[in-house]
């Protein structure tokens, strides 16, 4: 698996600066103010940061934005790479340092040079995310990533503070993993694999193969299934960090391929579908991240495994199956499978665990798509204090979500004729009816939020803390609700 950078934390030692290797980073204000490092590298360098910082090419020089000094004279640095910052920069802004710093400095070795009092760690966290890459599946050698040390005043300190920063790049790493893996890799045997070994982080790991699914009465969830070799499994993980009482609740799809079954998606395009098991990745990312900061809270991830694939055995249009609850839903399209998934599997979530609210998450529908493109998620919520509490901690970290309507009259939309529901309502209102379907199989009682994450899981263009492909969104949001309103 990918693992995000482990940085070298040593004391800023402006002596040794001539003699350092790879690139430099240094930070410097708007106001051109340098700190003892950045005066010690203008030195050496003979006033060329100086000089520069006095030119209008500085002042107009976006905050945020680096230049790059190659093989800067007096020094044996590859490069100086200067990052214009905010005179106070918020923990968002160095964030957005690091990231722009990982990408100027490519895959040298780094000395971080930051001896103002800053959050160190906030830019660190900003540059790890952005190093990720995705090379399991390449033949030619890849070029790896060099090593990075940050030169501060308080070395010890910040390598503590860093630490929870760590575990959250760890989970946001697990979860791109997952979603860019191809499809005959993370079979659904594959993915239940990497979750068990979630137990050596001290996670309870129970797997249910179909025989316990069928014996629960799970048809909803196993519909899906039918026409693949790969057998469907749900698993539970628990991380029980808290003390009595009973656990929040994170439910996931995990679609590893899905052809749309017997309503077969058109060829161009399909491969993409490898990533349809986004939200399980999310779900198995966030319990990565609690278990590596040991969060003192106790929270259970559900998620259904199943591969959507045609065959005489899969599920056909217009046939009626049965969930756990005892609901009765007539399948119109069975490429709106996810609905199917988390019907049982938010059923069970509730009967087994009795958690005090639930937030599910699934790449679910093309229509959040056309409503929010590929900036937000879609949070839909019977629950307006759970709601204003996810998106706080989502803009808090910097993951787009924007809240959708509920209400009783999109119900009709997914009336049946012969079931007690119908798994789609026609083109309009797509994603909303999708959560109007998966309500039916939240307690009335019972805080739930309902993430479609198919606008934000995957993306075909780089954003600014991840290559094109897999972002991990919504570990770094999830990870902070859970802090902020779970921890004891």
């Amino acid at each position: 698996m990918s693992q995000p950078i482990v940085p070298k934390f040593e004391d800023l030692d402006i002596d040794r600066l001539a003699k350092l290797t790879g690139k430099i980073v240094v930070l410097v204000p708007a106001t051109g103010t340098m700190d003892v490092g950045t005066r010690r590298v203008n030195k050496l360098m003979k006033g060329t940061l100086k000089n520069f910082i006095s030119r209008t090419e500085f002042e107009e020089m976006k905050t945020g934005a680096a230049t790059t000094f190659n093989a800067p004279l007096g020094m044996d640095a590859s490069g100086v790479v200067l990052l214009k910052s905010a005179a106070r920069p918020s923990v968002d802004h160095l964030r957005d340092l690091g990231a722009t710093a990982a990408k100027a400095i490519g895959h040298s070795d780094v000395h971080l040079l930051l001896a103002k009092p800053y959050k160190v760690e906030e830019l660190l966290f900003g540059l790890s995310l952005r190093r990720y890459q995705f090379t399991y599946h390449k033949t030619a050698d890849d070029k790896p990533y060099g090593a990075v040390t940050a030169l501060t005043n308080k070395p010890a300190e910040t390598a503590a503070a860093y630490s929870n920063l760590d575990a959250v790049a760890q989970g946001v790493f697990f979860t791109r993993d997952l979603v860019n893996e191809p499809a005959n890799v993370l079979t659904t045997s594959d993915f239940a694999d990497r979750l068990v070994a979630l137990k050596d982080l001290g996670v309870t790991v129970k797997v249910l193969e179909e025989a316990d699914m069928e014996k629960l009465g799970m048809g909803s969830l196993l519909s899906v299934g039918h026409g693949s070799k790969s057998p469907t499994k749900l698993v539970c993980m628990e991380w029980n960090g808290g003390g009595d009482e009973p656990p929040f609740a994170l439910v996931g799809k995990g679609v590893v391929f899905d052809t749309g079954g017997i309503s077969l998606k058109p060829g161009a395009g399909m491969e993409d579908m490898t990533m349809d098991m986004g939200g399980a990745g999310v779900v198995a990312g966030v319990m990565k991240t609690l278990a590596l900061r040991k969060a003192k809270a106790n929270i259970v991830g559900i998620v259904g495994l199943v591969e959507n694939m045609p065959d005489a055995l899969s599920t056909r249009p217009g046939d009626v199956v049965k969930s756990m609850k005892g609901d009765t839903i007539e399948v119109i399209n069975t490429d709106a499978e996810g609905r199917l998934v988390l019907a049982d599997a938010l059923w069970y979530c509730q009967e087994t665990y009795n958690p005090t609210g639930i937030i599910d998450l699934a790449t679910l529908t093309g229509a959040i798509i056309i409503g929010l493109g590929h900036d937000n998620a879609g949070v839909f919520s019977n629950d307006d204090t759970l709601s204003a509490n996810f998106l706080k901690a989502a803009d808090v970290e910097q993951e787009g979500a924007w809240r959708m309507p509920l209400g009783a009259g999109y119900d009709k939309l997914i009336e049946s004729r012969i079931a007690d529901i119908k798994n789609v309502g026609g083109r309009a209102a797509g994603s909303i009816t999708a959560a109007q379907f998966l309500q039916r199989f939240v307690k009335p009682d019972m805080p739930w939020i309902h993430l479609d994450i198919a606008g934000v899981a995957s993306v075909k263009s780089e954003t600014s803390f991840a290559p094109k492909g897999a972002t991990g969104w919504g570990v770094k949001a999830l990870n902070r609700l859970i802090a902020d309103k779970y921890e004891a």
